[in-house]
């Protein structure tokens, strides 16, 4: 009913402002309305919670596995044949996505699709979304067949994918917009796995595995995924460089004589807690700036609306830089003015962390709680070599904060040598990555067979 439709979409633009709680209130609305409808009140409703620290993954889980049992309940039949494989043949590596284009999941996706070893691995791409740009253009010749399943329904999807002879099937979406988590109801392909989109569970009980590291996904969280969990040595992920040619500047507090805090995140992440953290920063160093770009912030309303959210805890003038969203390269370029990057949390960045540690500024995370989303940064920063730029709680943020604001000397040589330390980490090694990814499929596919 339109009624439905209606509480989803208020849902959804709540969720956007990050208020969660409200959000969930007019999801659950929804889904009152028609419990059997699996998408997409159930997808924003466990996008919400896996990004509020007062939800319990055992609570997350549960959820995610009640979706799981309804798009289950939907297939009318699963396949439980597949062609059969000699030792010799190519693994065939299914992707299934809406991202494969300008967004953090098409810029990770490039780097691994140049590097994979086509000698042992066939690549096929199924996409759901009708939107293409200069990066589908970049990947789209490097997998081996590009099938487009948008307008499709999943059963008919799902006979594509089984046609199409994969042996693993990747989701790159979970519960992320875009996502075809019910065709993996149908089990078209004997293996399949849940990557990079998402960081929480599925709930979905034919998808095997989450791939995961030791950082992002710890052994101790194994019990909150429906998915068994199957670590990568190093990085969960890994970047192609930036198509843009921008060189690091010198740290500008040297010659604006004043620290400039940024933030290029999504606003939705900026929640009141992270503000009042922002701003205890704020105040401890002197004549310091926090810039905000955010998309979000092209609107005056909600400009006006952070500016009131600063000013409760006394933050406010020029102490407080807000813009709004920018093209591609000349976001990048304004890092040039930042010295220190904040991390939000419990959702921190990821391919704006990666963005910003190209542009060799330094980013202060928080290693997250329970929720897997909340290890990202942590994992981010390991991988670059910057373990002492990981906050263990809010009080650790603040203090090294004003540590590290409080040695321009020691910032000033970190930024010089930032960008050839991260394009030689697991971030940006593209060969490694492959390997190790190489390795895990192949893995995968033995496990299947034993």
């Amino acid at each position: 009913s339109e009624n439905e439709h209606l509480l989803n979409n208020f849902g959804d633009v709540l969720c956007s402002l990050g208020l969660y709680q409200q959000a969930i209130g007019y999801l659950n609305k929804a889904i009152l309305l028609k419990p059997d409808y699996a998408r997409p009140s159930y997808n924003n409703k466990q996008y919400c919670m896996s990004c509020m620290e007062d939800i319990t993954p055992a609570e997350q889980l549960a959820s995610a596995k009640h979706y799981g049992k309804i798009i289950s309940s939907q297939v009318g039949a699963r396949y439980s044949s597949w062609p059969v494989k000699s030792a010799s043949d190519k693994l065939v590596i299914g992707f299934v996505s809406g991202d494969f284009r300008g967004h953090p999941v098409g810029y990770v996706l490039e780097g691994l699709l140049a590097a994979i070893d086509r000698s042992k691995f066939e690549l096929v791409a199924f996409t759901s979304d009708v939107r293409e740009d200069a990066l589908t253009a970049r990947i789209k010749p490097l997998f081996s067949t590009w099938v487009e399943i948008f307008g499709q329904d999943d059963q008919s999807a799902a006979q594509l994918v089984h046609s199409h002879g994969v042996d693993i099937l990747i989701d790159l979406s979970g519960h992320t917009a875009g996502n075809r988590l019910p065709l993996f109801a149908y089990k078209a392909a004997p293996v399949q796995v849940s990557w990079l989109g998402y960081w929480s569970t599925t709930g979905v009980a034919e998808i095997d595995y989450k791939l995961g590291d030791n950082f992002l996904t710890p052994a101790d969280q194994d019990e909150f995924f429906s998915e068994q969990i199957w670590r990568l040595p190093n990085s969960f992920l890994c970047f192609a460089p930036p198509a843009a040619d921008l060189p690091v500047a010198p740290l500008p507090a040297i010659k604006t004589g004043q620290v400039t805090f940024g933030c290029f995140n999504q606003y939705s992440k900026v929640t009141d807690k992270v503000i009042a953290v922002w701003c205890d920063i704020l105040s401890g160093v002197r004549g310091s700036r926090l810039v905000l770009k955010m998309s979000a912030l092209s609107d005056d309303k909600v400009v006006d609306s952070a500016r009131a959210r600063f000013a409760v805890h006394g933050i406010s003038g020029d102490q407080l830089v807000l813009e709004g969203g920018a093209p591609y390269e000349e976001y990048l370029a304004r890092y040039q003015d930042i010295d220190i990057a904040l991390d939000p949390f419990p959702y921190p960045g990821g391919a704006t962390t990666i963005e910003s540690l190209w542009m060799a500024v330094p980013v202060l995370t928080k290693r997250g709680g329970l929720l897997p989303l909340s290890r990202q940064g942590a994992s981010l920063m390991h991988n670059t070599g910057l373990s002492d730029w990981i906050a263990e709680d809010d009080e650790d943020y603040i203090a090294k904060a004003l540590a590290f604001a409080g040695d321009i000397d020691a910032l000033s040589h970190l930024r010089a040598g930032l960008r050839q330390q991260v394009l030689a980490s697991p971030l940006f090694d593209g060969e490694r990555f492959a390997g190790d990814f190489e390795i895990a499929m192949q893995g995968m596919w033995a496990r299947y067979n034993g």
